[in-house]
């Protein structure tokens, strides 16, 4: 028996399967889609079984397999499919697509090893015994149950235990347990439908049975979610299963909590913020089909289902749902390769869809469906003001009209947002004499100030030091800080409102395991007056007391250099503006900014996505942008900048024989360096490029190796 193994290295240049021989104690063990261990060269491998023949077929010396990782296959038939429809989707080593659906503890790789977790229960099995007083207690206790955790005995006796055992009164039994624990019971607290919900779920469940890719188009507050658990309530009815994503880790909790109640332990969870041994213990559920339903972000996709009967996207517009490093996947062209295998549904929901998803409904590929209004039937009142404005009257942070809406709202016991999508206590520290500036050494960019820590930030590498003491150009001792991140507009909120109990929620307060989940549980019992936090708290999130969303910098998002920074700016302030007034109480949004006339932040506040979504395709037709073209993106990085601007312009002369193609560039990046290494650009805009994959496969095998610089490809970027 001889098996066709891909290795564990990455490398483009060994992207091919590899032949060896089973030796003949190992033959009952071999099953496509287990890990081995393989000698590959000097060293020892971990691969997967791609194929399995009976025929030597390799121009090589084939040596034996070493060991059988797997009691069970970690990818079954369908996800190495899906590997390969990833590689070819994103130009990406094989082996690499398959590491990137698997948890750590099932990928192939030496030394990442995530054991089981068991729990010792003891069980009686002399019940004629009659012991001493201690004994009795132990005996009793399981008469009464079957078995008990030895935990819970321990807190009798530990000695007790010990001769009961020594004498074979009791026995002690190994149950394996999983980290994550959720509570079984479930509620009933279904709701009652609205017209336009019962229309959506009556549509959708006519295609149960066939691929069909629907567009929900649901306002903030029309009630998406209950939709999305009536859908699998049926799927799961019909013993199918069901995979919902949300975009952020910290819409999970939320989401869990809800399907939690509905579903009780039917669910397994699939994030990031998981440990190892929770991940490989969710996947296992899921495996042993011990749960019909799974939640999690983008990962959550490869969950390893064989009979799905839906797969649901939360706020499908969102980019989290695109792997920004290799192979950079994007969530929803896995989800629509997996319901054409499965014939069954996919429902991509939002508020605010992207251009290219809302075009293709427009164009019939997906169907529109659309809940145009909000269950309590009213949009929260929203205002502007103009910074300008106030802070030439003394208000720099908060105007005057949102400090009053605070007050108000705080004397009425409800509840409030603040919203500024930037961390830190400030942007920029310069030197007051000189106007030297902070920057970080490996990036071309300033330190974030943190006062919290007392240090100076790179959020990109990572690198942090000291606040100056002394200016390392003038030796001058004066500083001044421009800017402002979430941690001094807190310090400002509570010297405003002292009396106020003020919850900050950014990357910098959620990095212990479980803070986002307390953090939104002690905001929902009212524990906390206001919460203030970066875009992780503009969606989905459901504060029936909240009231009042102030929305900082408004505008802030309009000035990255991006040809989506008009979508995304009217996707934030729909999303943050419809956390108020999600109950019977009316809310109202104050938006703070210098650029309010500007199309994307109007449309948002009136809750026109029609009126934006014209707007935005006629500056995109225009422009020659997506959804009118296609982008493909070339990146080079190295340490070299002059080296990279030589290969970036070859590279360009390559590609201009295609007069298909618009190519622009060379240019560097909107941070030209990160942790030293420098990144050069090509943007490429097509509408039909027969040709473009293979000269892009091409180029890719230029730069395998021998060259001083990387070369990465990314077919669909989000980010230009």
């Amino acid at each position: 028996m001889y098996v066709a193994v891909i290795v564990e290295l990455s490398a483009k240049a060994v992207d091919k399967t590899f032949t060896y021989h089973v030796p003949p104690m190992l033959e009952q063990e071999i099953e496509i889609g287990k890990r081995v261990l393989v000698p590959f060269g000097r060293q020892q491998l971990e691969g997967f079984i791609l194929n399995i023949t009976r025929e030597e077929v390799c121009d090589y010396p084939v040596k034996d397999i070493l060991k059988v990782i797997d009691e069970h296959a970690v990818l079954n038939q369908e996800l190495l499919k899906l590997g390969k429809y990833m590689q070819k989707k994103t130009l990406s080593s094989l082996v690499s697509c398959y590491q990137t659906m698997l948890p750590r503890a099932l990928k192939a790789h030496k030394n990442t090893k995530v054991s089981k977790k068991y729990e010792t229960y003891y069980q009686l099995v002399d019940q004629t015994y009659v012991g001493n007083e201690k004994q009795q207690a132990i005996i009793s206790l399981l008469k009464e149950k079957t078995m008990v955790l030895k935990k819970e005995l321990a807190s009798i006796s530990s000695s007790s235990l010990q001769t009961l055992e020594k004498k074979g009164v009791i026995q002690s039994v190994k149950r394996e347990v999983y980290r994550l624990k959720l509570k079984e019971q479930t509620i009933d607290d279904k709701v009652i439908l609205t017209a336009e919900q019962k229309s959506v779920i009556d549509r959708v469940l006519t295609k149960e049975k066939q691929f069909s890719p629907f567009l929900l188009h649901g306002v903030t507050g029309s009630g998406k979610t209950e939709v999305y658990m009536r859908f699998i309530e049926h799927v799961t009815k019909q013993g199918k299963e069901a995979i919902v994503l949300v975009p952020e880790i910290s819409l999970t909790p939320q989401m869990v909590e809800r399907f939690r109640n509905r579903f009780g332990n039917q669910i397994a969870i699939l994030h990031s913020r998981l440990s190892l041994g929770e991940k490989y213990d969710e996947w296992r559920k899921i495996e042993r089909r011990e749960v019909s339903i799974v939640i999690g972000a983008r990962s959550a996709i490869f969950a390893p289902f064989t009979n799905l009967g839906m797969i649901i996207i939360d706020e499908e517009h969102s980019t989290t749902y695109k792997q920004e490093n290799m192979p950079k996947y994007h969530a929803i062209d896995m989800a629509l390769y997996r319901v054409k295998t499965h014939h069954c549904p996919i429902v991509l929901g939002s508020a605010t869809p992207s251009l290219e998803s809302y075009t293709r409904a427009k164009l019939g590929i997906y169907e529109l469906l659309e809940m145009k209004h909000r269950i309590n039937h009213t949009f929260p009142t929203i205002h502007f003001v103009d910074m300008k404005e106030e802070i030439k009257k003394g208000y720099p942070i908060l105007s005057r009209l949102l400090e009053e809406k605070i007050k108000q709202c705080l004397e009425k016991k409800e509840q409030i947002i603040l919203l500024l999508n930037k961390r830190g206590y400030s942007r920029v520290v310069t030197c007051k004499n000189c106007g030297e500036v902070d920057m970080c050494p490996n990036c071309d960019i300033p330190l974030i100030y943190h006062k919290e820590l007392h240090d100076m930030q790179c959020h990109y590498c990572g690198y942090h030091k000291p606040v100056w003491k002394i200016c390392p150009n003038c030796k001058g001792d004066s500083f001044q800080t421009f800017g402002m991140g979430t941690e001094r507009l807190e310090e400002y909120v509570k010297k405003t409102f002292p009396m106020a109990n003020i919850l900050r929620m950014d990357v910098d307060t959620t990095t212990k395991k479980g803070s986002h989940e307390k953090m939104i549980q002690a905001f929902s019992e009212h524990q906390y007056d206001i919460l203030i936090g970066t875009q992780m708290i503009a969606k989905g999130l459901d504060f029936p007391n909240v009231t009042l969303v102030g929305v900082l910098e408004s505008d802030n998002s309009l000035n990255i250099p991006d040809f989506r920074s008009a979508e995304r700016t009217f996707q934030l302030l729909n999303q943050v503006s419809g956390r108020a007034g999600r109950a019977d109480k009316l809310g109202e949004v104050v938006l703070q900014g210098f650029q309010l006339d500007h199309y994307s932040i109007l449309y948002a506040s009136k809750h026109d996505y029609q009126g934006f979504y014209q707007e935005e395709m006629h500056i995109r037709k225009k422009l020659n942008y997506p959804p009118y073209t296609n982008l493909s993106f070339i990146q080079l990085k190295g340490k070299d900048d002059q080296y990279l601007l030589k290969e970036a312009n070859k590279i360009k002369d390559y590609l201009q024989n295609d007069h298909t193609l618009q190519i622009l560039g060379p240019s560097f990046s909107n941070i030209p360096k990160i942790n030293q290494v420098y990144t050069i650009q090509l943007i490429i805009k097509y509408k039909k490029s027969p040709q473009l994959i293979s000269k892009l496969k091409f180029l890719q095998e230029q730069y395998m190796v021998g060259k001083k610089c990387k070369l990465e490809i990314d077919l669909n970027p989000i980010r230009v």
